[in-house]
């Protein structure tokens, strides 16, 4: 299991503010400005994005590590593997 505080983002995108959905096509364009093998990281604080992310990313085979919460917002990691 990776320890989700000692990830270091290729790319981060700041959807916070954003409600569904938002934080998903922010997502989308990030994930394409990270190569593969790089992770992603999501902020946002739309409570749909717990479900929305981890089901893009398995649809379309990326690896979704989870999320941390911070003060007021959530903090996805997102590995890039296409």
């Amino acid at each position: 299991m990776t320890d989700l505080n000692s990830i270091e983002a290729a790319n981060q995108v700041d959807a916070r503010g954003s409600a569904c959905p938002g934080p998903l096509l922010e997502a989308k364009k990030g994930i394409g400005k990270v190569q593969v093998g790089q992770t992603l990281e999501i902020l946002s604080n739309d409570s749909g994005t717990r479900t929305d992310i981890p089901a893009w990313a398995g649809k379309v085979g990326h690896e979704y590590l989870g999320f941390l919460e911070a003060d007021g917002y959530d903090r996805h990691f997102v590995i890039r593997n296409k």
